[in-house]
């Protein structure tokens, strides 16, 4: 239960509070409340005499109402009266109590409170005098300085009057020059004009006339002297190009001969066992003899397993060969009438596939019209490969590029997916008649009535002859899309390993690797580093390093990815 008490206490550190920081107005402010507080506590003490006295009245009414029931109740009602009575006194006795307690802690409180409000008003006063004695030092420091700035600002006025006294001497005395330099250049300019006269005089000739004179003489003798060393680093290139341009195709053909050959002339035919060889040499040979004799195919019996070899440069007599061979081997019977036999009917077989072939591309291209001659030309095409690439079908694909850009560009589109098509015939008989395949392909095309224009593209697209058409532009265009496509073409087997085998000798050789892996077809490359050895950046610049020396060493189709990879590997035991 909160006792008037505790009520004038909280009011009182309140107003503590309030005084400390307002200050002197606070101090009034706590002696009107100690006046309300007064008036509060007479009000409280009023309410306990009415409570005292709303109590009385409720134990007459029940000390009334208990005579009312029994006459025993007398003698309780008197003595709750009296209870009244005492509680009264008791209450009164309480109130007084309070209400002195009450003056004596308000006074106290008061005069803390005036006693706090007068140290506050005089620290404040004071901090204030302090302050606007600060700003009036201030303020007569900032005044000197203003001072000080208009004493420099009037001498650099009078510096800058004076400044502008002498530039005005100057300009008068510039201007005194310039009129005499002026009168001394004209007077050098007439002097120069009267030499000049004199001397065109003498001479016969105006300056801009000699002028003219001189440059074309100069002009002359430097063109004469730079034909003179044109003609001759011509001369010197003349004698030396083709000799040096020979020496290094027989370098290139010398290195790429033997292994580009071994692939393009040799079949592999392979054999349901070894036996099977003996079979096919023959008593003494002879069943060997009469097959080459007949076929014109060389035919290699080696260690190989369960193989031969069938070697020629004629891709379509090879493949009649290699028929023959093979239904040699599944007949069983093997002699030299037999082998007549079989490469005949071989030999029908390969001219019906080389036939259709040709035809299947020349509906694949839209060609209806050519010469019987040329579709036979064409079919064995199917049997010759350029670089790994078929050659029939690399003439379909150049058909199909070349008229794309055709109809691109607004032109013939059949006579340009003819000129594509056949522009390569000359492949099909380049091992019989000498000379480059564009040559021999435009005489067969001039020979079986084809158009000049189409005689032109097929000879000129290797540059033998200048192209002079759309057509033979379009030709070499289409020709280099086909056989420059990634995929279209393959390089030797051995050139393939031995890149491989370099590139990962090249990334093996540097310091700190550990192990190097060539994947995805030499595409791309794994090197596996210790990492004790090589840290982070050091990864980095192994990666440059390996790159740039495959850009330096090697050549190959396309990039050449190099990864490096570096793992950390923390182990403990627990015991």
């Amino acid at each position: 239960m909160t006792t008037p008490l505790d009520w004038v206490l909280v009011i009182a550190i309140i107003v503590l509070g309030a005084s400390v920081i307002g200050g002197m107005v606070l101090g009034a402010r706590a002696l009107r409340q100690l006046r309300a507080d007064r008036q509060d506590a007479q009000d409280r003490q009023d309410q306990a005499v009415g409570d005292a006295q709303a109590k009385v009245a409720d134990a007459n009414a029940k000390a009334a109402s208990v005579r009312a029931e029994a006459a025993a109740a007398k003698a309780e009602a008197s003595a709750a009266r009296a209870e009244a009575r005492r509680v009264l006194e008791a209450a009164h006795s309480e109130a007084d109590t309070i209400l002195e307690h009450a003056h004596r802690q308000a006074e106290a409180d008061a005069e803390q409170v005036r006693a706090a409000a007068r140290r506050s008003g005089e620290r404040e006063i004071a901090l204030l005098n302090a302050t606007v004695k600060e700003q009036s030092a201030e303020v007569e420091r900032r005044a000197a300085r203003i001072d000080e700035r208009e004493r420099l600002h009037g001498e650099e006025v009078e510096r800058l009057v004076e400044r502008e006294r002498r530039l005005a001497a100057l300009e008068t005395e510039l201007a005194k020059r310039e009129s005499v330099l002026k009168s001394r250049e004209a007077q050098v300019e007439a002097a120069e004009t009267a030499k000049r006269r004199e001397l065109e005089r003498i001479a016969g000739l105006t300056a801009d006339t000699a002028k003219g004179e001189l440059i074309e003489a100069i002009e002359g003798q430097a063109k004469r002297e730079a034909a003179i060393l044109v003609r001759d680093i011509e001369t010197d290139a003349r004698n030396t190009a083709d000799t040096r341009a020979r020496h290094i195709v027989v370098d290139a053909i010398q290195r790429i001969a033997s292994e580009q050959t071994a692939e393009s002339v040799v079949s592999v035919l392979h054999l349901p066992s070894d036996e099977m060889k003996g079979r096919i040499i023959g008593r003494e040979g002879r069943n060997i003899r009469a097959f080459e004799s007949t076929t014109g195919v060389n035919l290699i019996i080696d260690d190989t397993p369960e193989a031969v070899l069938l070697s020629c440069f004629d891709p379509v007599r090879r493949e009649v060969g290699r028929l023959t061979l093979e239904k040699l081997v599944l007949d069983g019977r093997i002699h030299p009438h037999r082998i007549e036999e079989v490469f005949d009917s071989a030999r029908n077989e390969v001219e019906r596939l080389c036939d259709r072939a040709a035809e299947e591309a020349l509906v694949d291209v839209g060609i209806t019209s050519i010469h019987p001659e040329m579709v036979k030309l064409l079919g064995r095409l199917r049997y010759r490969t350029s670089y790994g690439q078929n050659v029939l079908k690399h003439l379909v694909e150049t058909a199909h590029i070349a008229g794309i850009m055709a109809a691109e560009l607004g032109l013939d589109v059949p006579t340009m997916k003819r000129a594509a098509f056949l522009h390569d015939i000359g492949k099909a008989l380049t091992h019989e008649v000498e000379g480059s395949h564009a040559l021999i392909g435009a005489d067969l095309a001039r020979k079986y009535g084809e158009h000049e224009d189409i005689v032109h593209a097929i000879e000129a697209h290797h540059n033998e002859v200048p192209p002079q058409t759309i057509e033979a532009v379009l030709t070499q265009a289409s020709d280099a899309c086909s056989g420059g496509r990634p995929g279209a073409r393959r390089e030797s087997l051995e050139a393939y390993v031995k890149r491989l085998e370099r590139i990962e000798e090249i990334a093996g050789g540097k310091s700190g690797v550990e192990k190097v892996f060539a994947m995805q077809a030499g595409r791309e490359i794994r090197v596996m580093v210790r990492p004790d050895d090589i840290d982070d950046i050091g990864a980095a610049v192994l990666a440059r390093d390996v790159a740039k020396q495959i850009e330096e060493e090697l050549t190959y189709p396309g990039q050449i990815r190099v990864t490096v990879v570096r793992e950390s590997r923390v182990t403990e035991l627990a015991r």
